[in-house]
Formats: structure tokens, sequence, C-alpha cells
């Protein structure tokens, strides 16, 4: 350990990223990226790049990606905020509407970054657990705290809170803010957006990197009534002016114009899930009813960490995470049907 490591540091566990494989030819289906290339739109509009644009500063408001998201959504531009990648969205979130006196609530089965920013930024937490069968219960989150942050739907399960069980968590909690991360909402799940002008505490958190197979182009999104962005934009610009480069927002709004083929990839995709889980089944796995592009299994006979060694030895990488209440599972990206059925008959072979 450093000795030159400010005490932060120290004390932080860092969150780990999916594992990205260099010069291994490997079926990936562990970092629920897109399966498919984005629209030829985007790439269209990043070939056109000119060399006049690289060379100075991108605008810093982002003004025609603001605009593109304020359409698509039915906002105004004010009630957007946008930064380089939803991670980046959400370290903001962590430090410029969460740090309080009171902890923050979030599942304690939920996306592994948030007690890392807590960590990083002194954000004291509590973990609430999920109902037996994985589901959020909005009723146990109460108590004095100082804010909530929900993936919806959840990661990794999956599993999606109707807009009612949205309300009821809005409703119950009027004095703090309430954060929706949305990251896989496409495939599925009912967007908290249309619920933006209702409630004056409610963030809803989007990204490209998904649904419209932008995970290499790093754009993330915030959604609310102005005086929450207002609160992130002033943590933005004390740190970083130009978040979102050049070439990412002429691909970024590039992606959102083509309406079509964001709509055609997600149904490939959500197609393929529905398969794959209905294939899982049929080999004895339990699968969680997911709304996102990825599948959470377990089979009741074979441990977790066994499965997922035994697809890595056959050049198949899974999500494995060795934690409490999901060691048992494994989390599968959804990938082309081709991937799918290279994964199935490697798990028949390990089954047998």
């Amino acid at each position: 350990m450093s000795r030159f490591w400010s005490d932060v540091v120290r004390r932080l566990t860092p969150y780990v990223p999916g594992e990205q494989p260099r010069g291994e030819q490997l079926t990936k289906l562990n970092t629920n990226e897109s399966p498919y290339e984005p629209s030829p739109r985007v790439l269209a509009a990043i070939a056109a790049t000119r060399g006049e644009e690289l060379r100075l500063y991108p605008d810093p408001d982002s003004a025609g990606l603001k605009a593109a998201f304020a359409a698509h959504c039915g906002l105004r531009p004010e009630q957007v905020f946008l930064g380089n990648g939803s991670d980046e969205v959400l370290a903001h979130t962590f430090l410029g509407l969460l740090r309080h006196e009171a902890p923050i609530q979030f599942p304690d089965v939920t996306y592994s970054f948030y007690p890392v920013w807590c960590d990083l930024y002194g954000v004291e937490y509590r973990r609430v657990p999920l109902a037996d069968d994985f589901s959020v219960d909005p009723g146990a989150y109460h108590d004095e705290h100082g804010g909530i942050i929900i993936p919806n739907p959840n990661a990794p399960t999956g599993m999606a809170m109707s807009l009612d069980d949205i309300r009821a968590l809005l409703g119950k909690n009027p004095d703090a803010v309430v954060v929706v991360d949305e990251a896989y909402i496409d495939f599925g799940g009912s967007s908290a957006v249309p619920l933006i002008a209702e409630y004056e505490n409610l963030l809803v958190i989007q990204t490209l990197s998904k649904s419209r197979a932008l995970a290499g182009l790093r754009v993330g999104a915030a959604l609310g009534q102005a005086h929450l962005i207002e609160g992130l934009e002033r943590v933005k610009n004390s740190f970083n002016s130009y978040p979102v480069d050049c070439v990412a927002q002429r691909g970024a709004v590039a992606a959102l114009e083509d309406v079509a083929y964001f709509r055609a990839i997600c149904a490939r995709v959500v197609a393929s899930r529905e398969r794959l889980a209905r294939e899982l089944a049929g080999l004895g796995f339990e699968v969680l009813p997911s709304k996102a592009n990825f599948v959470l299994a377990r089979h009741p006979d074979r441990a977790g960490r066994v499965l997922f060694s035994a697809l890595r030895e056959r050049g198949i990488i899974v999500r494995y995470f060795n934690q409490p209440r999901i060691d048992d599972y494994l989390r599968i990206s959804v990938g082309t049907d081709k991937q799918c059925d290279t994964l199935l008959d490697a798990l028949r072979e390990i089954l047998a």
C-alpha cells in the first residue's frame, strides 16, 4: 500500500468491472453490451466529423444533444443533464444530491458501484433487503434517510418495478431525492420519465450504452425537474466542463433520431432473451423474470462458481458475483442467437 495515498483511497474497495478479454476468441456474455452494432446513421455522423471540430473544445453544454434527449423524452432541455456515461452521471448524483447527514437507501442486491460511490464521497448508506422473490418492495423504504436509489430494472436481477410501485415509492418519500437508474429500461420496463412533471424529487438516469449499442461512446443522461439538474450542473462545472466530446455528441444525436433502428434491435434482444430463458429453464435452471438485456439464473444442483469456471474453460464468459443471496447465480448477457446457442450447448455438455 502506497504511503502517498490519501485516507480516502486507503479505505476504498474499488468497483470491479466485467472482464474485457484481450486477444482471446471468446463468447462474451458478461457485460450487458448490445450484440448488435449501432445505427448506420451513428457511424455516418461519426465519420463526418471534421478536423476543425477535434481541434476545438466541444460544446460544454452539449446543447444539440440536450435538445435531442428532451425531444425524445418529452421534456425541456433544462431538464436534461449529460455526462460521460451514466456512471459519471451517477457519481455526480451521489455527490450533488445524495450526500446528506442521513444515510441513503438502496437494495441489498443491486448495482455494486453504489457502495463504492458512497465510500468515495463519504455518503452513509443502508441496504434494504429485496423480497424473497428478489422484487423491490416500495413499502420497505421508509424511516429517516438522505435519498433512495434503485435501478429499474434492477441489476443484476433484471426484475422491474411497475409505475404504480414507483409512484408509491415517491409518495412515501416526498422529502428526499428518489433516483431511478434506468440503464436497462428499453428492454421491457416502464420508464418513470412521465412522472417527472408530477414529482419534484424524482431523478431518472439513462444511458445510450445498452439499447443504442454505444457502450464505447460513453453517453449518459439525468432527467428531472430543472432544480435537480442545476445541482448536477454545479458539480459537473466544478469537475470537468467538457465531459461529452464532440464525436460522442454527434453520434448520440444520430442514435436518438433513428427510432426505427432502436426499436428493431430492442425487439431482437427481447426475443432472444425470452428464448434463452425458456431454454435455460428446460435445462433445469431457475431464471428470474427479466426486463433487461440479461438474465440471472441458477441451477439447483450446480454451484454458480463451478458453472462459471466450467464455461470459462470452454471460452464462454458470463458474470459471477460472490455475494450473499446471489452466489449461486450467473448473470448472462443476451447475445446473438448464435452466441446463446454456444452457451446452451456448453451447458448441456457440462450438466451431462
